[in-house]
């Protein structure tokens, strides 16, 4: 129990891909379908699950060194999306330890959602093959707002949908712009080792008000 005078939290949000959910197996997978219409050779899943929380624009850089600024880029971007979308929840799960943490949320009666800088018709589509669509108190995707995290009105926007104010939410995530888009916004942000993390600034740089290596001990974290 907090003390007198504290708030508690009231709602718990989460990136998706790397924080709540395994999808690194799927994308990877686009990847290389991409890969191999172009016969080019595939790249080892583990060389590419470090880059699955930068979305589209990572997985293209590394298999194919392409940027937005490329030509190329657009007609690459939709083709490795279309692979992605035909397969979208074939090997993705939910990280170990997620659903009871999310069932232990529900039964506290603290509401939860997901904010993913992924489109909406991934995002819908992929929270409802897990069973979490009609769980969460709110689904935010990327392009519903008008710029994705590392922005703060994505978290701003689904405190207001969870009826939650900032200093009384967790932000949930596995890559420094989850960190810096939750500090933009006011929330607690906790970072998962767990996570795909990135290439770039080591977990502990990041600036987290929290570092956790499962999802049990975000519990902890909520009085």
């Amino acid at each position: 129990m907090g003390r007198p005078g504290e708030r508690m939290t009231a709602a718990v949000l989460f990136d998706l891909d790397g924080t709540l959910a395994d999808t690194a197996r799927d994308l990877a997978g686009a990847l290389n379908r991409l890969l191999a219409e172009e016969e080019r050779a595939p790249i080892p899943y583990e060389m590419l699950r470090p880059h699955v929380s930068g979305g589209a624009r990572a997985m293209l850089r590394v298999g194919f060194d392409l940027t937005p600024a490329d030509a190329a880029y657009t007609e690459f971007q939709q083709r490795f999306l279309a692979h992605y979308e035909s397969a979208l929840c074939v090997d993705t799960v939910l990280f170990d330890g997620i659903a009871a943490l999310l069932d232990e949320l529900d039964a506290r009666a603290v509401a939860w959602g997901i904010v993913t800088n992924k489109s909406q018709r991934f995002t819908l589509a992929l929270a409802e093959a897990l069973g979490l669509r009609r769980r969460a108190a709110c689904l935010v995707s990327g392009d519903s707002s008008p710029r994705p995290k590392p922005d703060a009105r994505p978290l701003l926007l689904a405190c207001g949908l969870a009826s939650a104010l900032p200093g009384e939410t967790l932000y949930v995530g596995d890559d420094l712009r989850d960190i810096h888009a939750g500090k933009a916004a006011g929330v607690t942000t906790v970072a998962v080792t767990y996570g795909y993390l990135g290439d770039g600034l080591p977990i502990g740089e990041w600036g987290a008000d929290h570092i956790v290596d499962t999802p049990a001990e975000i519990l902890a974290l909520l009085d």
